[in-house]
């Protein structure tokens, strides 16, 4: 039998000592035991099946089922019929381990969540032949690191589409390809702080991680009202020494309103007065079925809007694939100041340009507006049927809406309750900054809902209401 100083484990090297140190089981169970302890397996990893295992380290299979069921026994490992054994133990503290995601829980049934566009829908063979097409063709000098701002021919093909589709007025020098809108934005505060800008404007409610990423950035978000009208721009001027702002002003999230016309008029005359910045998140505003989608305000006004757009509502946010058109005052402090930036990897930068080049992606939108604007209809229609004393508000837009409740029902209540009947809903309460909790509800997304799902979805939210009343 072979018996080494370390065996390999899958990629986990085992220290299993030497064979006067006992039987080998047991050498076996001390060296996972230690591993466990030490932190180097974490909690909810699945071990090797014992037949693996055993082949590893050169020794019988069952000295290796032998620890596993000895480990088992003591609460390290876990064993699931039909799945693998898995670490079940961690050393990490209970208050810190409320925070960290249970391995073994399961998705939930019932996807009502926002944030999430319809991942069953990802166009999986284009895709891949978009990106095998770039690994068989491509020249051999692709295969480099990517200049700085993005690959130049998905820079072009973009300021091209944002033109014809988004109403976008820039060059591809204007445009700088990034991971995510989150990453636009933590990359554009950078440049503001670099200004001297020191707070930015946020809708309240919004967004939270954008937030987020504001305050971590070194700036203060301050919160500025929205109705639905969008935001309050009349409310901008009280805040003295603001000099920029960021707005959804297409489809304001999570309220589902629309900038109104006189106010994307005020929004530009406050940025030019105060030598300020508009930040423009365009994340969903594709989807409008009531009607064609309005335009940017960054073609409005070009030197003063910053506009950011991601494919996370379209594809999928697993691709990494965003980008931020700029005026030139911020997109050569993007390419020159931040040279150590993350971007997507060339090749998929080269695939996504395949695909807007050959209308592969405008065929993805059309097939997805249809399919979310019929989605949106049975939402709605069920939750007229099963709860019809509660209003829904937001446009005919996006991936979500709002549910109205009464001011009387604890929401969050609501979200732990519906949680229990494994469907996933959102607090409306959780995106303000504010105590100022007037916006009382539910924000309910059906991006990542199946079709077939929507009415039982619906049937267990009316039951966790009830459960709460």
């Amino acid at each position: 039998m072979r018996v080494s100083q370390t065996n390999l484990a899958g990629d986990l090297l085992l220290h299993l000592g030497q064979p006067s140190d006992g039987a080998l089981h047991e050498r076996v169970k001390r060296a996972l035991r230690n591993a466990i302890r030490n932190g180097h397996i974490e909690v909810g990893t699945a071990l090797p099946p014992s037949r693996q295992l055993a082949t590893d380290l050169g020794c019988s299979r069952w000295a290796v089922t032998e620890a596993y069921s000895q480990l088992i026994a003591e609460g390290y490992l876990e064993a699931q019929t039909g799945s693998a054994t898995r670490v079940c133990w961690s050393n990490t503290s209970d208050a810190d381990s409320q925070h960290l995601p249970s391995y073994h829980a399961p998705a939930a049934r019932f996807d009502l969540a926002p944030g999430l566009p319809d991942l069953r829908a990802f166009p999986r063979r284009r895709w891949a032949d978009a990106v095998r097409t770039q690994v068989t063709t491509a020249a051999f000098t692709e295969f480099g690191y990517p200049p700085p701002g993005g690959h130049i021919r998905l820079r072009q093909l973009l300021a091209e589409y944002l033109g014809r589709s988004r109403g976008v007025s820039a060059t591809p020098q204007d445009v700088t390809v990034c991971m995510s809108v989150t990453d636009g934005v933590r990359r554009i505060c950078r440049a503001l702080r670099a200004d001297g800008i020191t707070a930015v404007g946020c809708e309240e409610p919004g967004w939270t991680r954008l937030r987020e990423v504001i305050r971590a950035a070194g700036l203060d978000p301050v919160p500025v009202r929205t109705d639905s009208g969008g935001l309050r721009t009349d409310d901008l001027a009280a805040y003295t020494g603001l000099r920029a702002v960021l707005t959804a002003p297409a489809h304001q999230f999570p309220l589902g309103s629309v900038l109104a016309p006189e106010r994307r008029a005020a929004l530009l005359h406050w940025a030019r007065q105060v030598d300020g910045v508009v930040l423009e998140d365009d994340y969903d505003a594709e989807f409008r079925y009531d009607r064609r989608p309005v335009a940017t305000v960054q073609g409005m006004d070009p030197s003063r809007v910053v506009l950011f757009k991601s494919l996370s509502k379209i594809l999928s946010p697993a691709l990494g694939i965003g980008w931020i058109v700029a005026p030139p005052r911020w997109t050569n402090h993007l390419h020159q100041a931040d040279q150590t930036a993350s971007q997507p990897p060339p090749l998929d930068q080269l695939a996504f340009a395949a695909l807007l080049e050959s209308g592969a992606y405008d065929r993805h939108l059309r097939a997805c507006r249809k399919r979310y604007r019929n989605r949106r209809d049975a939402v709605v229609q069920a939750l007229a049927d099963q709860l019809p004393h509660a209003p829904i508000s937001g446009i005919a837009a996006g991936l979500h809406l709002i549910l109205r409740l009464p001011a009387t029902l604890d929401t969050a209540a609501v979200v732990t309750a519906a949680a229990a009947r494994s469907l996933r809903v959102a607090d409306l309460t959780a995106y303000h900054a504010t105590n100022d909790h007037a916006d009382h509800g539910l924000v309910l997304g059906y991006g990542n809902l199946a079709d077939n799902a929507v009415t039982e979805a619906v049937r267990q939210l009316h039951q966790a209401i009830e459960d709460t009343r």
